[in-house]
């Protein structure tokens, strides 16, 4: 929570406008809505993992995308379209594990492949995956002419 407030604190100090949240209580922060948030700021340019969300203005659903893919994170994408061409091109062009369409970025099924790319980390999560990761795949393999037949 303390990392979370100094990285609202000091988008706003470079800029940022708050339109709602960010009180700390504790443990807790109440989710954080910012704008203007420059683009160097910890906010923008890195994984808060805290109740904050950016709004940022753009002329073309492209930009949007643009902007997602100038990032070294690339967790999880929420799109919120009902313009199919636009899923698909979110779909085709996003760098990062998943798409959600619809719905936050942060949804997730145990049985989905869950996980992201570039510094969001290697691999996948959900059941499945959970137990690839925890088994040793082995292999024989036997030549038939090296055996006689048994009489």
């Amino acid at each position: 929570a303390d990392r979370v407030s100094a990285w609202i604190a000091a988008a706003v100090d470079g800029g940022a406008k708050p339109v709602c949240g960010g009180e700390q209580d504790g443990p807790f922060i109440t989710a954080t809505l910012l704008e203007n948030v420059p683009r160097e700021a910890d906010v923008y340019t890195g994984e808060v993992f805290g109740p904050v969300a950016t709004l940022e203005r753009f002329d073309h659903f492209t930009d949007a995308v643009a902007r997602v893919n100038d990032s070294r994170y690339g967790l999880q994408a929420g799109v919120f379209t009902r313009d199919f061409g636009r899923i698909r091109y979110a779909f085709d062009t996003c760098e990062v594990g998943g798409v959600v369409i619809g719905d936050i970025p942060s949804m997730r099924i145990d049985s989905m492949p869950y996980g992201g790319v570039k510094h969001s980390g290697y691999g996948r999560e959900g059941i499945r995956f959970a137990m690839e990761e925890m088994s040793e795949p082995r292999l024989m393999m036997i030549n038939g002419n090296y055996f006689e037949p048994e009489r």
